[in-house]
């Protein structure tokens, strides 16, 4: 079976599901070997930022964007505009569950990219079981032996639900096992609470520090632990919380575009800010042009025009 990678141009115009799922079918050992031949970059570049797309959303269930509840349930819609963005000048890599990186794997689309697997997505969105997040997609060692340069856990802190204690124990054993790998560990905490049977996470300064400090003594070593933290009030005295690399999560879409813009460019004003983790606000941005919206992003994270 001949490789799905062809010239750039070629790969932006179309995403072609079939011939994915007949490599899948017929080749799926051409996975292995995509994943062996991939080019690598360095995880920083000479500005020590990094801007990364988020796409390991429907692994939980969450399809949604804005009023849309079905938004990310195409494949091909989705491919595409990841293609886009992974694309365009700035943009460093992206981060996604298995089956998502594979598909751009098999395009063509990784190559000299920062590639992030997500590991715990069993917190299925509006689940009874939702604070449970098992480890569920990739494991520490899958993250070494197929060169990905790290690995994502989403680390939800409730102290009136159990659940949260099996999810702390996975997460300090995944960081654990990715420092002895020597791979970026990028844990995403939240202190959270349920209401009315509903998971809702606490964005004032005072309950994302305490997440930080929880998630920043998880496993044997914090070598190679990241935070990725969400933007909220007081930025500053937040980041002083840690001396980890912290990425700043874009958030969900809410507001203009650019209300949003204005957020992100405050927050990665905190010397301590070392870029973008952002998902449905650029892919899905509400006039449709995601180049744009990536361009726009770039420009803040790497200091640019």
């Amino acid at each position: 079976m001949t490789s799905l990678r062809t010239g750039r141009a070629a790969r932006l115009a179309e995403i072609d599901l079939a011939r994915i799922t007949r490599v899948r079918r017929e080749d799926p050992r051409a996975i292995g070997r995509a994943w062996r031949q991939r080019a690598r970059r360095p995880l920083l570049g000479s500005d020590g930022r990094l801007l990364i797309v988020a796409a390991d959303h429907p692994a939980r269930g969450a399809l949604g964007v804005r009023g849309d509840a079905t938004a990310m349930a195409s494949r091909s819609d989705l491919l595409r505009r990841l293609a886009t963005a992974l694309a365009r000048p700035g943009f460093d890599g992206v981060l996604g569950t298995p089956d998502v990186l594979e598909d751009l794997l098999l395009c063509g689309l990784l190559e000299g990219k920062v590639v992030i697997g997500s590991m715990n997505r069993a917190g299925l969105h509006g689940s009874a079981f939702e604070l449970d997040d098992r480890f569920t997609g990739y494991r520490a060692a899958d993250i070494a032996a197929q060169g990905l340069d790290g690995g994502k856990m989403l680390t939800r802190i409730c102290l009136d639900d159990p659940g949260t204690v099996t999810t702390l124990q996975a997460c300090a054993t995944a960081v654990s096992d990715l420092a002895a790998a020597q791979v970026m560990a990028m844990v995403e905490p939240f202190w959270s609470v349920r209401e009315a049977g509903q998971v809702r996470n606490l964005l004032d300064p005072d309950s994302v520090i305490k997440s930080i400090q929880v998630a920043s003594g998880l496993g044997a070593s914090s070598a190679y632990t990241w935070l990725k933290l969400p933007v909220v009030a007081d930025m500053e005295r937040v980041l002083d919380a840690t001396t980890l690399p912290a990425l700043l999560l874009g958030g969900d879409p809410h507001g203009s575009p650019s209300e949003t813009y204005a957020t992100w460019k405050a927050a990665l004003s905190v010397p301590a800010a070392a870029g973008l983790v952002v998902g449905r606000a650029l892919l899905y941005p509400p006039d449709g042009d995601v180049a744009a919206a990536v361009d726009v992003a770039a420009a803040l994270v790497h200091a640019t025009g």
